[in-house]
């Protein structure tokens, strides 16, 4: 019997490379997850970047065009960048850092009671 049939038919190499497939998939998960939110947060500063520096430009200046030639220049390959994109990101920081449905997180809603305190 040649090795890799004695490989294959053996239960516990079976059972190790099963769990190994699956970690190859968790890893893959995180890492993409992972990519997004750091994509989430680079947008999020971006916009907000923009809401601060239009604040010190004039009415049609041309900074969102400039911003999107100098962008897309420096980093060719990354998508994203457009005069029309980089508005989207503004808008959508804009209205989601004003926006009062945004909640703190509900464990730090939680409110801590001493019930030494006779008050309670």
């Amino acid at each position: 019997m040649l090795m890799s049939q004695m490989v294959k038919k053996d239960l516990t190499y079976l059972a190790w490379l099963k769990d190994l497939k699956n970690k190859v998939r968790m890893v893959q998960i995180k890492a993409a997850v992972q990519v997004n939110s750091e994509l989430l947060q680079f947008y999020w500063d971006l916009g907000r970047d923009i809401v601060t520096k239009q604040k010190n430009t004039q009415w049609g200046d041309g900074f969102l065009k400039q911003l999107s030639l100098d962008l897309s220049t420096e980093f060719p390959d990354m998508k994203g960048f457009s005069k029309r994109n980089l508005e989207l990101i503004r808008k959508w920081f804009s209205f989601w850092s004003e926006s009062p449905l945004i909640a703190k997180q509900p464990a730090t809603q939680i409110q801590v009671f001493d019930i030494t305190d006779p008050s309670y």
